[in-house]
């Protein structure tokens, strides 16, 4: 269990920030938190890729997904690095490049299976933690703001209805040219299924945290979206840095 340690800073002199993404499957964090770290200079972590990693790894094990002694004796024996590329990040799973296998719908439906149990969940924060730190990061999840990072100078809480995100989903496995046998209607109701196991879980469930900014995008195109959530970091950025600090220290 170990993560890469890394410090990166805002283009903003003298200081380093950490925006913190949430919100549920398919409302575009994965995207608006690339873009976001790309226009302020920060490293994005795509936290959502740490649980796909591992549920990538009980999957080729055989292990039972709900099998809870087993899955935190697996986490015990696994290494999940993130490593910036030129637009993704390079998943590492114990040492082996993995970033072009995650994305599969079994593995993604998998990573939500997994996510529910405590000891996992424990472990992923810890990850999650040591890699965004020293700050100057965008990292996107579904409880960053509210357990990973609760003091993150920026929080965005990034939400859509789910037909809409049922249908963005379908387009990124390729819609009917590439998966005819899937109706967009069964993506909406599995997207459905996993909103309900991440807003009533025990541990972390899914929720804007208190000071969050929410930020609907049902009705926004990407770049309107983009813009969106360019103007509440921006707007962030706009406090002095001792009444940030202060708030971060509260």
């Amino acid at each position: 269990m170990s993560a890469e340690d890394s410090s990166f800073c805002s283009d903003v002199p003298g200081r380093t920030m950490i925006v913190a993404i949430d919100g549920p499957s398919g409302a575009g964090k994965s995207t608006i938190a690339r873009r976001l770290a790309s226009h302020f200079g920060l490293l994005n972590l795509e936290t959502g890729a740490m649980y796909r990693a591992f549920a990538l790894k009980a999957l080729r094990e055989g292990l039972p997904l709900d099998d809870s002694k087993g899955l935190e004796a697996l986490a015990s024996e696994t290494t999940i690095t993130l490593e910036p590329g030129e637009e993704d990040n390079r998943v590492l799973l114990d040492g082996e490049d993995v970033t072009g296998l995650l994305r599969n719908q079994i593995v993604t439906d998998a990573a939500s299976r997994v996510s529910v149990f405590p000891a996992i969940r424990v472990w992923m924060v810890r990850l999650q933690q040591q890699l965004g730190e020293k700050g100057g990061v965008v990292m996107e999840g579904r409880d960053i703001g509210t357990v990973v990072f609760p003091h993150a100078e920026v929080k965005i809480f990034l939400d859509a209805a789910p037909e809409v995100r049922g249908l963005r989903r379908y387009d990124q496995l390729g819609g009917s040219s590439r998966k005819p046998e899937i109706q967009p209607e069964e993506v909406i109701q599995d997207l459905r299924a996993r909103d309900q196991r991440d807003r009533t879980r025990a541990d972390s469930p899914l929720r804007a945290a208190a000071d969050a900014v929410v930020l609907d995008s049902t009705d926004m195109t990407l770049e309107e979206a983009v813009q969106a959530a360019v103007d509440i970091v921006t707007a962030k950025l706009s406090k002095p840095l001792d009444q940030s600090t202060d708030q971060l220290a509260s």
